[in-house]
C-alpha cells in the first residue's frame, strides 16, 4: 500500500481529470475542490484506569449545494484531517453519482479501537458527539457507520444528541438499530451495490458473471457482503484477505463460512478450508475475472498496479487505487468501477433511513432492496451513456463527469451569497 499519496490530493486530481471533458471555467471547478469546513477537535476522555487520554477528531463538511452534508464517522489510527477531506469530498460526488439529494461530509477519530474497552468506546463516541452537536442535524449534517464503527456507535451518537437537545430526533444520524429507527438492509447496502454494479458491469463488457473467478481485499462488512452477494451470482470467490494476510483455494471458498470463521477467531489466517495463505499484495495482483478492494485507500499504487492481472476491478473501498494507478489501468485496458458508484449502497440506504425516520412510517427489506437497486442500475446507466457520449478514457472519469454537472447545475441554481 501507497502511503505517501495523499487522498485529498487525489481526489483534486480526479476532479481536474473530468474536467477536461466539461465546459466549466476554473473558478467554478476551484470551490469543489475545497471542503466548506472542517471541525479539528482534541476529545479529553478518562479511560478506565482513571488515567486521561487525548484523541484528535475531525468533521468534514464539503459541499451542501445538492443538500445535507452526509457521510461515515471511522475510527482507525491513521484518521487524518486530509483523510477526512478527501472521503468528505467522495461523499458529495458519490450522492451526486447515484442522484440523491444530500451534500458530503465524512468525520473520524484517530485511535484504534481494539486498543480499548466498550466502555471506554462509549465514552470517546459520546464526547465527539457532544463535539458534533452545533454542527449535526437531519437538516444539516447527518453522519453514518464507517471503518470500525456500527450501529452501537450510531445509537450512541443519537443518544447523546437527543439528550443534550431535549428532543427526538431520530433523522439525525443513519446506520442504527432497527429499534433505534435503523433501516432494514442497512448493515448490507454497501456491499450489495458492489454485486449490483458488477453485476451490470459483466453484463455491459458482455461476459459472464456466473463461474468468474473473484478476489476481494479486506473482509470487513463491504468485503464480506460483497463476496456471499456475488458468490450468489454463480461467481467463484478464490481468495479473501483482511489486515491479516490473504486465503486462497482455487476451487473456491464459501464466502459466508469464511466471514463466519474471521468473526471467531478474530482473523482470515488459519481459515481451514484455504489450501494457500497469501499476502494481500499476492492477493491485489492475482490472475482474476473481478478484483474488489475492500479495505482503505491507496492499497493500489502506480507500482502495483503494473503487476495487477484481474480483467476488472470494482472498488468497494474509497479510493482504493491512487491516481497514478488508475492511469496505469487504463492504459492496459483493465475496467475500473468507480467507489462514488459501487459502493453507494451504504449512502443511498442511508438516504432511505432518514426518509423513513422523518415520516415515522417504514419500509421493508425487499422494498429497501428493490429501491436500491433501481438506484445503481439507472447511475450504471447513466456511467455508459456519459462512458460513451464523451469518450471519457475510463469509468471513473466518466461518472465523475455525472456528478460534477449536478452538483453545478445545483450550485448555479442556488447562486452565490452574499
Amino acid at each position: 500500500m501507497s502511503t505517501e499519496v495523499n487522498p485529498f490530493e487525489s481526489l483534486q486530481e480526479q476532479i481536474d481529470d473530468a474536467a477536461d471533458y466539461l465546459e466549466y471555467s476554473t473558478d467554478v471547478l476551484e470551490r469543489l475542490k475545497h471542503p466548506e469546513r472542517v471541525l479539528e477537535t482534541n476529545l479529553s476522555v478518562e479511560l478506565d484506569d482513571g488515567s486521561v487520554e487525548v484523541f484528535s477528531a475531525y468533521r468534514s463538511q464539503f459541499n451542501g449545494d445538492r443538500g445535507p452534508y452526509k457521510g461515515g464517522i471511522r475510527y482507525h489510527p491513521q484518521v487524518t484531517r486530509d483523510e477526512v477531506k478527501a472521503l468528505s469530498g467522495w461523499m458529495v460526488y458519490k450522492c451526486a453519482a447515484v442522484n440523491i439529494p444530500y451534500g458530503g461530509g465524512k468525520g473520524g477519530i484517530q485511535i484504534d479501537p481494539r486498543q480499548y474497552s466498550a466502555d471506554e468506546i462509549e465514552r470517546i463516541t459520546r464526547s465527539f458527539a457532544t463535539e458534533l452537536r452545533p454542527i449535526i442535524g437531519e437538516d444539516r449534517d447527518i453522519p453514518a457507520p464507517d471503518v470500525n464503527t456500527g450501529q452501537r456507535e450510531m445509537n450512541w451518537i443519537k443518544d447523546t444528541y437527543e439528550t443534550l437537545e431535549n428532543t427526538t430526533e431520530p433523522g439525525v444520524i443513519t446506520g442504527k438499530a432497527p429499534e433505534s429507527g435503523g433501516s432494514a438492509g442497512r448493515v448490507e447496502a454497501t456491499g450489495r451495490s458492489v454485486m449490483l454494479t458488477a453485476r451490470e458491469a459483466f453484463d455491459y463488457l458482455g461476459k459472464d458473471i456466473e463461474d468468474a473467478t473473484v478476489a476481494v481485499q479486506g473482509y470487513g462488512n463491504a468485503g464480506s457482503v460483497a463476496a456471499k452477494l456475488i458468490e450468489d451470482l454463480g461467481a467463484n470467490i478464490v481468495a479473501v484477505s483482511d489486515s491479516s494476510g490473504a486465503v486462497y483455494n482455487p476451487d473456491g471458498i464459501d464466502a459466508r463460512d469464511a466471514k463466519a470463521f474471521k468473526s471467531e477467531t478474530g482473523s482470515l489466517t488459519g481459515y481451514e478450508d484455504a489450501t494457500e495463505e497469501l499476502t494481500n499484495e499476492d492477493l491485489l495482483t492475482m490472475d482474476v475475472d473481478l478484483l474488489v478492494p475492500a479495505a482503505l485507500e491507496n492499497a493500489i499504487d502506480a507500482d502495483l498496479a503494473e503487476d495487477v492481472q484481474a480483467d476488472m476491478v470494482v472498488e468497494a473501498a474509497n479510493g482504493p487505487l491512487t491516481p497514478n494507478a488508475d492511469d496505469v489501468l487504463t492504459e492496459r485496458d483493465v475496467a475500473v468501477f468507480p467507489d462514488i458508484l459501487a459502493n453507494a449502497g451504504g449512502v443511498t440506504v442511508s438516504y432511505f433511513e432518514w426518509v423513513q425516520n422523518r415520516q415515522r412510517f417504514y419500509w421493508s427489506e425487499e422494498r429497501v432492496n428493490d429501491e436500491l437497486e433501481t438506484i445503481i442500475t439507472n447511475a450504471f446507466d447513466d456511467l455508459v451513456e456519459t462512458y460513451e457520449e464523451t469518450g471519457a478514457p475510463n469509468f471513473r472519469t466518466a461518472m465523475y463527469v455525472v456528478a460534477i454537472q449536478r452538483v453545478v447545475a445545483a450550485a448555479e441554481d442556488g447562486g452565490i451569497w452574499p
